[in-house]
């Protein structure tokens, strides 16, 4: 039985800036070349990038707290979730992403998903 991954890709927020204007599209259209490949083989359950701008809140002391992100720091660039027999093949799904072409910053942390709470039976919903 297929278990639940999630490639989180992170890298610094300015480096999709530092790709060429030129290998831009040829860039973006190898992502949607690996998407198709994945939802072809029915290993993909969504996918999908994030804007390279945000905020980071975190909570101290009873006061909240928010800063921005900085050109150079690292954040997660986009998410796959992903179907796989098991951690191998898991990690070779993710050396196959096309970031890795691209950016020399790039990096996937592959990790198992948690379906379901062992000591409660508590499953986590898929859907909203």
């Amino acid at each position: 039985m297929k278990k639940e991954f999630m490639l989180r890709i992170l890298n610094v927020s300015d480096s999709f800036d530092k790709i060429l204007d030129e290998k831009k599209p040829e860039f973006l259209k190898s992502c949607e070349t690996y998407i198709g490949k994945l939802k072809q083989e029915g290993k993909l359950l969504a996918a999908q990038p994030l804007v390279r701008e945000g905020v980071i809140i975190s909570f101290d002391n009873g006061a909240w707290n928010e800063k921005t992100f900085k050109e150079s720091m690292e954040v997660q660039v986009g998410y796959y979730h992903i179907l796989a027999e098991d951690m191998n093949e898991a990690i070779a799904i993710a050396k196959e992403n096309p970031e890795f072409a691209y950016s020399p910053t790039a990096r996937i942390e592959v990790r198992p998903l948690k379906t379901k709470e062992v000591t409660t039976d508590f499953v986590y919903p898929t859907k909203a």
